[in-house]
């Protein structure tokens, strides 16, 4: 008997994406899986690369394979960088996080994706000179991407997201709004979305229990509702932030029951 909840098309605007890790497997039998189901319309590629140790960047068979799906069943790629981004010391440009940006986005750029999430450095966000470092860093980064509303930066729970709009007034890049950060460090995602909303290319999604990226389910309905509300007319990517199978399909289910109850009300 198929799951009545495991539909294509939500009553909304925004297309629905998963990460590259709901199934406990290596990206593309994520994909596959993923895509011949038509459980969504884009797919996070959660990349990492440990220096001396694994990585999981696509090789050209695995590319190929990506663009064939995405023909195929219509699908978008989002792909989140590894490292939060700053320049190295005396503000060079050789510190890991540009050179594994750089390298991701060239392995990712045949797979055009819809936007390229990241997160800057805000350990040293209050100190003088962290706005042009910042600033220096994104514009090495725009040259790879040619495109700087590809660049997505994504609002992190350990530092107060205000810290980003120097940087977003000085560039023209877009966010990443992540609801379940906001809601991590205790503040209503009401209070920024009308702010955010029309920088926003990609929005991230996940339930807050004992640690966050867990199942939407975890939510209320009264805090979930009002955030669906919001986004009636956003076009984006919506992210289902979580790493496993049945975390996925909950938090699905509970998105779709609250597209349903707003649409209702």
């Amino acid at each position: 008997m198929s799951d009545p909840t495991r539909i294509k098309h939500f009553d909304t605007t925004f297309r629905l994406g998963s990460t590259s890790y709901v199934y406990p497997d290596d990206i593309l039998p994520n994909v596959q899986r993923l895509a011949q189901a038509g459980d969504v319309d884009d797919i996070e590629l959660v990349l990492f690369e440990v220096d001396d140790g694994p990585n999981n960047l696509p090789d050209d068979k695995t590319i190929a394979a990506l663009i064939d799906l995405a023909t195929a069943h219509h699908l978008t790629y989002t792909a989140h960088l590894p490292l939060d981004l700053r320049l190295g010391a005396n503000g060079t440009t050789q510190h890991a996080s540009l050179q594994k940006a750089e390298r991701v986005i060239k392995t990712t750029l045949p797979l055009a994706p819809y936007a390229y999430v990241f997160h800057l450095d805000g350990s040293d966000a209050m100190t003088p000179g962290w706005v042009g470092r910042s600033l220096s860093a994104l514009e090495r980064v725009i040259t790879w991407v040619q495109q700087p509303e590809l660049l997505a930066v994504e609002n992190v729970e350990a530092w107060d997201p205000t810290l980003l709009e120097p940087v977003l007034k000085a560039l023209p890049i877009s966010r990443t709004t992540d609801i379940g950060h906001l809601w991590k460090m205790g503040r209503d995602p009401l209070t920024v979305l009308d702010d955010w909303l029309p920088r926003t290319r990609v929005m991230h999604l996940h339930g807050l229990g004992e640690r966050d990226h867990q199942s939407l389910a975890l939510m209320t309905a009264e805090q979930l509702d009002p955030v669906i509300e919001r986004l009636r007319n956003y076009t984006g990517v919506l992210t289902l932030e979580v790493f496993s199978t049945s975390d996925f399909f909950d938090s699905r289910a509970t998105l779709l029951e609250s597209v349903k109850r707003v649409g209702r009300g």
